[in-house]
């Protein structure tokens, strides 16, 4: 048990799978040693106390050891209070895991991640923020991963004036234009993480929405299209 031993890492996890007949295998977020691969020995076990804490949304400190990628869990504990995320939020959470999941390489060390990650986590719990949360939590891990929006100035170098329309060029940055699809406003807006009414959220989720099919190469997200379908009965 004490070959890399880790004690009482602050974690999230971020999804889970079935391994054998009673054990877990689990992704992980953790602070300070990124995403991480974990075995749960036993976990599924009727008698088992630990299965009801692996639970996405929860702040956990875990402990784990081993030397191959896959660790073995030997502890976990909750790491202050929370409340349970619902409706519409907890499908959104399952967004924002599967988005970390695309973009972070296992075993790559973000912190800012996982401090953005608990913020954005807690900011979900307030159902009229939804929108406006998910869009800095989408800005802030693709500017962790490299890929940084230029919002304040233009493809010229010249500053982003509200007033204008903007085409947006995810390599050469904003490019005014007439018809273009962003007003000024919503870029200042994404960059100062202020969407305050209907339009800077409505272009700031267009923006961002092409800024990730892009770096995933147009991958889908399967919470995504879930998060769609139940907006769309909402509205019937």
């Amino acid at each position: 048990m004490t070959d890399n031993l880790v004690y009482l890492q602050p974690a999230y996890i971020l999804a889970q799978r079935k391994y054998r007949e009673t054990s877990l295998i689990i992704d992980v977020l953790t602070r300070d040693f990124g995403r991480i691969a974990l075995l749960a020995k036993g976990v599924r076990k009727a008698k088992s106390k630990t299965a009801g804490l692996l639970q996405a949304f929860i702040p956990l400190e875990v402990s784990y050891f081993g030397k191959s990628d896959l660790k073995t869990l030997s502890h976990v504990e909750i790491s202050g209070g929370h409340e349970d995320l619902h409706g519409i939020a907890l499908y959104c959470g399952f967004y924002v895991n599967e988005l970390i999941t695309c973009f972070l390489h296992k075993y790559d060390p973000h912190p800012e991640v996982f401090d953005c990650y608990k913020a954005c986590i807690a900011k979900l719990l307030e159902t009229d923020k939804i929108e406006e949360t998910l869009r800095i939590f989408e800005l802030d891990l693709i500017t962790a991963c490299g890929y940084g929006l230029e919002l304040d100035y233009d493809a010229n170098n010249t500053p982003i004036k509200p007033e204008l329309t903007y085409h947006f060029d995810l390599e050469q940055g904003a490019i005014s234009a007439i018809d273009g699809q962003f007003s000024g406003k919503t870029l200042i807006a994404l960059n100062n993480k202020q969407l305050i009414d209907t339009q800077t959220l409505l272009e700031a989720k267009l923006l961002m929405r092409k800024a990730i099919a892009t770096y995933l190469n147009g991958k889908p997200l399967k919470s995504r299209a879930v998060i769609n379908q139940i907006m769309q009965h909402l509205e019937k």
